[in-house]
């Protein structure tokens, strides 16, 4: 890829970042948790699904530990969320969801292209792109004691999975894999916000 498109992934996977720490803080908020549990939850949201794909494939230690940009992205949400709780709460719908389905196709593709990178089977990328995507929410689901949201009818984990599958589609007929991530997430980002 080019380096303008790698900054560009890197500022949409920051942004995705972001957008799911404030997610996972609002959670928090609505569960009358005190700042250190607000901030776990911030971080386990943003940054839950990467940990889990990297730990898989063996890429250790996770990749958005190493980076410490990750970290201070998904506190910033947690703090965000703390001191300005009434504001952000006057952001969540429409904007929020979709901004949330741009971060779960961003992560889908990115955790199916990083999968495809290490050369495992084809199937194998599909998973791994959708527990990238859903990883998150499901941690902050189980700290907060609920049945986790993908296991429900929600179209979540479904729009993932089936972006990943689409992007893995495309490059076993040779398309070019930014055509493919691209279609992938387009996929995954319209499956997501037409069900909601």
């Amino acid at each position: 890829m080019k380096p303008d498109a790698n900054h560009l992934l890197f500022v949409m996977d920051i942004a995705g970042t972001l957008v799911f720490a404030v997610e996972g803080a609002t959670a928090a908020m609505r569960a009358n948790l005190d700042l250190l549990g607000l901030t776990v939850l911030a971080f386990d949201t943003a940054l839950g699904g990467r940990i889990i794909r990297d730990v898989f494939i063996g890429d250790t230690p996770p990749a958005s530990l190493r980076d410490g940009r990750y970290s201070a992205v998904a506190s910033t949400g947690g703090a965000v969320v703390f001191f300005s709780h009434q504001f952000v709460q006057g952001l969540l719908g429409t904007l929020v969801m979709v901004l949330d389905a741009a971060g779960l196709a961003l992560f889908a593709i990115a955790g199916t292209q990083k999968a495809l990178v290490s050369g495992l089977h084809p199937f194998v990328p599909i998973l791994l792109g959708t527990i990238t995507g859903v990883g998150g929410s499901t941690v902050c689901d189980v700290l907060l004691a609920q049945v986790p949201g993908v296991l429900r009818a929600d179209v979540y984990a479904k729009a993932a999975l089936a972006g990943s599958a689409v992007m893995i589609g495309c490059c076993k007929l040779r398309w070019p894999r930014t055509s493919a991530a691209l279609i992938g997430g387009a996929v995954c980002f319209l499956l997501r916000v037409i069900s909601v």
